[in-house]
């Protein structure tokens, strides 16, 4: 199997999880009136999971944290954060298509920034005519599955 397979098959389950995520920790949040409640005991079980993982796979590190590591890249776990308490109060609130959707529109913004200028130490892709038709069409996309009227 090519390594091109693998990676979009393990990248389609991460994004089919990622909306029924956010019904469960937005369901969590309504029945516990709290947004930072339910995101709390969501980190804490992916703190569990994360760490079972790590001592199964590598054990502990020697090294917390590596010497010539720029700084910048130990603050993933700030945007992990925001979006889960976001996702957790909006998805309620506004859909979890809706908000889902939102959340893949400011993705495929960011994605098209950071290749483009090369951002954050990755590799740069430039930003052609092939790639604004296929960014246009994939936010056509995002605003044609949008939820518009909520059943109740």
């Amino acid at each position: 199997m090519s390594n091109t397979l693998i990676y979009s098959s393990v990248m389609l389950v991460a994004g089919l999880g990622i909306p029924v995520m956010a019904a469960l920790n937005g369901g969590l949040g309504e029945r516990l009136q709290s947004p930072a409640h339910a995101a709390a005991i969501l980190f804490f079980i992916g703190l569990i999971l994360a760490t079972a993982y790590l001592l199964a796979t590598v054990g502990l590190p020697a090294n917390l944290f590596g010497t010539d590591t720029p700084r910048y890249l130990y603050f993933g776990g700030f945007f992990v954060v925001f979006y889960i308490l976001s996702i957790t109060w909006v998805a309620p609130r506004f859909g979890v298509s809706n908000a889902i959707s939102f959340v893949l529109l400011g993705q495929l913004i960011a994605m098209t920034i950071i290749d483009h200028f090369g951002l954050l130490g990755v590799q740069k892709y430039a930003f052609g005519a092939q790639r604004g038709v296929g960014l246009v069409l994939m936010a056509l996309g995002v605003f044609m599955v949008l939820n518009k009227t909520p059943k109740v």
